[in-house]
This record gives structure tokens, C-alpha cells and sequence, in this order.
């Protein structure tokens, strides 16, 4: 096989394959999923903004990608990373191949890769700065751009929208804001299907700006990056606290949880995948769950706020969701709207309606 690829990692590991998608060189934090579907959700996922994604799935593209499936608008994601490249879909819905809207939106693709010892290295030493390029680019010299290259702290900016806009439903009861700091697609239809008029904001929109609005509930979104880089977010949250119901996802939960006090941090490799399992420490049931995200909220700083925890990650004890029932205030760290297990976690999309209903009875 002849390599035209590469992958160069900031400790020197050097990984050889083929290119596909948009051929030019590209840096990005090489993170991994290990969902065995969604490889279109997954690239258009705003979260996934400046980093490159390697699948632990080894079959990538083989079902092409469909119009009616993206989470965005414009993915963001910086590259793919797979096993096999399958550029000929099978499935009736496929519209473009997925080499096709990775040129479109310059998303890098490298295929051939061992991703499970790409994985497993990941795993050991922690997510990693890397740079696609071309086999015969210096590795020296990638290595010392490499050991330079600081993180970009705009990926918010980058992803939320630029103006207000609203989503209707078709009867609908609630008037939902959603501070979009890169929020999914599938997070407004779920809103819009229980009967919320959604307006987004942009992640900046002051507090004031909300009220003004009439909200019956606020909702913050999930999106890239440290969240104790989004201050305009934190700032609104802190001044909206008690004024109305709120509920929060991923970043949203990191935020929510950063206002009311709590500190973050960041994991080694993050949680990225389809199956993760959360107990529900309230009703002490399992709940199989999607995530995507590189911070948590720390355990112990939360005991110096007026949240409780709800939620529990099984693997590695980490907080995947909050309350404070006074202030009508929670959120998790997983995603209920991607809807992975056979007991779903959508009941949390209830439950703010249930917030909202209580509060404007």
C-alpha cells in the first residue's frame, strides 16, 4: 500500500495512511469516539470544532451522508481519523458521499490509520495536539510547531450564531431561549416536538436581552472548547439564576455549574461515544448515555455551591448532572437528545416543561 499521509503527534508517535476529504495540512487536539454509528452527527457536531476525531468504529462512510441528519449547518470539525475509508454508500437516503462534504467544508480526512493503537495511546497518555500532512512534510520541524502552538480560545465565537432567530412548533405552549454556544440541531427539534416556540440567541446575549424576550424557560447549549473561556455565557447565567427556569447540556452544564461557583477541569481524553453508563442517583436507576465533551465539573467544588448532583458517571465517578431546585436550575453532561439507550434520557426535556409549568400555572 502507498501512503500519501500522515499523522504527527506532539510526542513524536507518527502514524502513515491515505488521504481523503480536504487534502490540505491541518493541527487540531486528536480526541476519539467509540460509537459504532453517526459518523455524519459526529462530524457535524459543533463541539468537535478545531479537533481531530479518530473512529474507533473501523468502517467509516459506507452508508454516505444524508441531508436530513446533520447537527449543524457548517461542521467544524478539523479532521477525521478512520480505519477504512468506504467511498461507495449503500443506503437509499445517501445524498453525497462523505469525501464530498469533507472537500466542501475543508474537514481533513486520513484513513489506514491503526486506530486501535492510535486509541490505545490516546487512552494512555491523554488527548494530544497533531498535525495532518503530507508523508514527506520534516517531522522535526512538525514536532517543534507542534510544542509551540497554543489553543485557540474563540471556538464559541466561532460556532454561535451571529443573530436571533426562532424555531416555531406547531402548537405550541412554552416559549424556550437557547443560548446557542453550538448547540445541535436534533436539541431545537426536540424542544420545537414538545411544543416550545425555540429563539436562539447568540452565546454574548445579555441577561436583559433575554428577559426582554418573555421566556418561560432558558435553555444553554452544548459547544467546543474550555467553557471557563465563555465569561459573556457564565455572566448571563449568573444574573438570569432564580428569574427563570433553566436547563443545561454538556457546556450548558459545564456553565451553569461554573455560575453558581463550582470549579472545571480537564479530562485526560474526555467521553466521547454512545454508551456510556450514568446512575441517576436520585431514583437510582442506569442510564445508557451519548457524550462528547473534554471538562467536567469537579467533584468536590460543588459541596461550596447551592447545587446538588443528580447524576453520576459509572466509569470514572465524574459529575454528569446537577440541580438547585430553589432556583427551578438543572443540567447534565450528556446529551438526552441523541436518545442512545432503550430507556432514553428524554425524560430531562419533561422535566423542564414540568419547570416551566410550575412556575407560570
Amino acid at each position: 500500500m502507498e501512503y500519501n499521509r500522515k499523522l504527527v503527534l506532539r510526542d513524536g508517535s507518527v502514524y502513515k495512511g491515505k488521504g481523503f476529504g480536504c487534502e490540505n495540512d491541518t493541527i487540531c487536539e486528536v480526541v476519539f469516539n467509540t460509537s459504532c454509528v453517526g459518523y455524519q452527527e459526529i462530524l457535524s457536531d459543533p463541539s468537535y470544532t478545531y479537533q481531530g476525531v479518530v473512529m474507533a468504529y473501523p468502517l467509516i462512510g459506507n452508508y454516505g451522508m444524508c441531508d436530513d441528519d446533520y447537527e449543524s449547518l457548517r461542521p467544524s470539525m478539523s479532521a477525521l481519523i478512520v480505519r477504512e475509508y468506504n467511498d461507495h454508500p449503500s443506503n437509499f437516503r445517501s445524498t453525497h458521499t462523505l469525501d464530498d462534504i469533507m472537500k466542501q467544508y475543508d474537514i481533513v480526512g486520513i484513513s489506514e490509520i491503526d486506530t486501535r493503537q492510535l486509541i490505545r495511546h490516546i487512552r494512555n497518555v491523554g488527548s494530544l495536539m497533531g498535525v495532518i500532512c503530507d508523508i514527506d512534510k520534516d517531522e522535526k520541524e512538525i514536532i517543534n510547531q507542534l510544542t509551540q502552538y497554543e489553543m485557540k480560545k474563540d471556538a464559541v465565537r466561532k460556532v454561535s450564531p451571529k443573530q436571533i432567530y426562532t424555531k416555531k412548533a406547531v402548537y405550541a405552549k412554552y416559549h424556550v431561549v437557547a443560548i446557542d454556544c453550538g448547540m445541535k440541531a436534533n436539541i431545537v427539534r426536540s424542544l420545537n416536538a414538545l411544543g416550545c416556540d425555540v429563539t436562539v440567541v447568540p452565546y454574548d446575549t445579555s441577561y436583559q436581552t433575554i428577559l426582554d424576550l418573555k421566556p418561560d424557560g432558558v435553555f444553554i447549549s452544548n459547544g467546543p472548547g474550555d467553557p471557563e473561556d465563555v465569561v459573556e455565557t457564565i455572566s448571563t447565567i449568573k444574573n438570569l439564576i432564580g428569574k427563570v427556569p433553566m436547563f443545561g447540556i454538556c457546556l450548558g452544564h459545564q456553565m451553569i455549574s461554573l455560575a453558581y461557583g463550582a470549579k472545571t477541569y480537564k479530562l485526560k481524553f474526555g467521553h466521547r461515544g454512545g454508551n456510556h453508563p450514568v446512575l441517576n442517583v436520585l431514583n437510582n436507576k442506569m442510564e445508557i448515555t451519548s457524550q462528547n465533551h473534554s471538562y467536567a465539573v469537579e467533584n468536590e467544588s460543588i459541596k461550596n455551591t447551592n447545587l446538588e448532583i443528580t447524576h453520576i458517571n459509572i466509569l470514572d465517578k465524574t459529575i454528569e448532572g446537577v440541580q438547585c431546585l430553589k432556583d427551578k436550575v438543572f443540567s447534565v453532561q450528556y446529551h438526552p437528545e441523541s436518545a442512545p439507550g432503550p430507556e432514553d434520557s428524554f425524560y430531562l426535556f419533561h422535566t423542564f416543561l414540568e419547570m416551566m409549568e410550575e412556575t407560570y400555572a
